[in-house]
């Protein structure tokens, strides 16, 4: 028996040194990524759990230089925002159905972010919100490549992707979504946006003029029980509208409705709207010349109305 116990420890040794290289083995990655369900999954400071399910986009209200997008998350929410990108009908066809490369700076691109200090963009699963795709006024968490209203009586191709973050990688694309613009009018007396306004004012922008009327140039405009001079009202139209101080968003509108009107812009639409809004304002002065504000709920409605009239949906329409 002793004889065969000697025989046997070089047996024994041998299968623990190799056991204990097995077990060594078996704990040392051979690479950075492993694989889970058909997916790479990276490790370390990268380490992702999945992609994000693709949101869906629907066609909202359009005025003639404007149309609302609705996104709604998928299963997995968008918690860091989500992505909108456009290109006209006519140049979508003229490049084969196929979208611009994401570098051609002929493709129109906005970013939502869910991210920013008090976002709407961080969506949770299923959940939906709509951004208006035209002339973007510094709202809040988003930033685009084409900042201009849209065209009258013009169709566009919609698609849009939810943001990565620390655990997700982001989203595929959505499917193509096909929308328009208002058909263009010939009105007398239509109407022009904030933006036009505020590009055509004190100090106008590019080689524009300085356009405004000259009752506005001469003795400004009230708003609320508050009468700013032009300069002034210059300087609240390129104040950005963000951090959720919904006074500032329908102030721009307001400016811009009652330029139009003193401009020679039919008022009997937007009368209702134009009264609510003096009044919510009233004594309350409007950054950057003062420190006013007003929640969004309390103004969205207004802020709406008012944009709807400057933007052709309502009134004698949208100047092309």
């Amino acid at each position: 028996m002793k004889r065969l116990l000697t025989l046997c420890q070089p047996v024994l040794l041998l299968a623990t040194l190799l056991l204990g290289c097995s077990k060594q083995n078996s704990v040392t990655p051979t690479s950075n990524t492993t694989e889970k369900a058909g997916e790479n999954v990276s490790m370390g400071a990268n380490f992702k759990i999945g992609t994000l399910a693709a949101p869906t986009i629907t066609c909202g209200e359009a005025t003639q230089a404007s149309i609302n997008i609705v996104v709604t998350a998928g299963a997995s929410g968008a918690p860091a925002g989500f992505s909108v990108q456009w290109m006209t009908a006519a140049d979508f066809a003229a490049n084969n159905n196929t979208w611009y490369a994401s570098e051609d700076t002929r493709l129109c691109k906005a970013s939502f972010s869910g991210n920013a200090n008090l976002s709407r963009y961080n969506l949770l699963a299923n959940e939906s919100v709509t951004v208006n795709i035209g002339e973007f006024q510094f709202d809040n968490g988003a930033s685009t490549t084409c900042p201009d209203a849209l065209p009258c009586g013009t169709a566009y191709v919609f698609r849009a992707f939810a943001h990565a973050n620390s655990s997700f990688q982001r989203s595929a694309f959505t499917p193509d979504l096909a929308c328009s613009t208002l058909a263009c009018t010939s009105a007398s007396g239509c109407t022009y946006t904030q933006g036009y306004w505020k590009t055509h004012g004190p100090l106008p922008t590019g080689n524009n003029a300085y356009v405004w009327p000259q009752s506005v140039k001469d003795n400004g405009l009230t708003l609320g029980s508050v009468t700013y001079t032009a300069d002034q009202l210059l300087i609240i139209l390129t104040n950005p509208s963000s951090g959720g101080n919904g006074l500032v968003a329908m102030a721009h509108q307001l400016i811009a409705a009652k330029l139009n009107i003193a401009n020679g812009s039919d008022a009997t639409a937007i009368a209702a709207s134009l009264t609510a809004a003096d009044e919510l304002i009233g004594t309350l002065v409007i950054p950057p010349v003062g420190s006013g504000a007003l929640k969004s709920s309390a103004t969205s409605d207004l802020t709406t109305s008012l944009a709807n009239y400057n933007e052709g949906k309502t009134g004698p329409g949208h100047c092309e």
